[in-house]
């Protein structure tokens, strides 16, 4: 009687459609209602910040020249990938990033972990000439970068747009803003007060051209950063748990 019953429904098209629609309705609210009893779906790690002022604007230099179309930012838990780059990612770690950075394309290394792996002149050497440091690597020059100054006229606009699709910025770090992102690559900046407000930012020369700040300064900062605001040394995932 059944299939009948739904043989006839197959001959008429509206009746069919209005199956469709109603079934795909019951899945879509069985799967969206319960989000909305649940503050978030990211489980918060003690650690996680949003970006200061300079790895921001690094990071909209790492999309602009599609890093990630090389470089995933995704640890995947299993033996092998554990072993070679670092712990597994949490997904609390890509919670401030817009669009976060996860994939699975990989030309280069994963950087989910790069932040702290090698120096600040090795970076900087290596996004020059990569195969001055690389020898068979593909990734092409950025040295260009060295020579673009970074603008930061509308940085405070910046981190209030972020703030509007839910990044944590306080008015505080809104308004010194600029001041922060002067200061983080200045080597006589008030680093105190980056740090204060931007724990484990990397502070000071990044590119080696202490007079200015150019875009290589903030892809740097922005690279340092990588994987190691949550402390993974000597916890189990209950410790992470705030």
């Amino acid at each position: 009687m059944f299939y009948r019953f739904h043989g006839r429904l197959e001959q008429r098209s509206l009746f069919l459609a209005i199956g469709i629609l109603v079934t795909i309705s019951i899945g879509g609210i069985v799967e969206i209602v319960p989000l909305f009893t649940i503050e978030s779906t990211i489980e918060r790690v003690q650690g996680v910040r949003p970006y200061s002022p300079l790895e921001l604007m690094g990071r909209n230099v790492y999309v602009r020249e599609g890093c990630y179309t090389c470089h995933s930012q995704m640890i995947r838990p299993f033996r092998d990938e554990v072993e070679r780059y670092g712990h597994y990612s949490l997904a609390a770690e890509s919670m401030y990033d817009h669009p976060f950075q996860w994939g699975s394309k990989r030309t280069g290394p994963d950087l989910a972990r790069i932040g702290g792996k090698y120096s600040n002149e090795w970076q900087v050497a290596h996004l020059v000439d990569p195969r001055s440091v690389v020898p068979e690597s593909v990734m092409p020059r950025f040295s260009f970068l060295l020579d673009t100054d970074l603008p930061t006229r509308d940085i405070a606009d910046h981190l209030r747009a972020n703030r509007v699709v839910g990044v944590p910025y306080t008015d505080e770090q809104i308004e010194q803003a600029a001041a922060d992102l002067a200061a983080q690559a200045d080597p006589e900046g008030d680093h105190e007060a980056v740090v204060t407000r931007y724990p484990k930012a990397v502070v000071g020369d990044l590119d080696g051209q202490p007079e200015r700040i150019t875009e290589m300064d903030a892809l740097v900062a922005y690279l340092q950063i990588l994987g190691r605001m949550v402390d993974f040394t000597h916890v189990t995932p209950e410790d992470l748990r705030q």
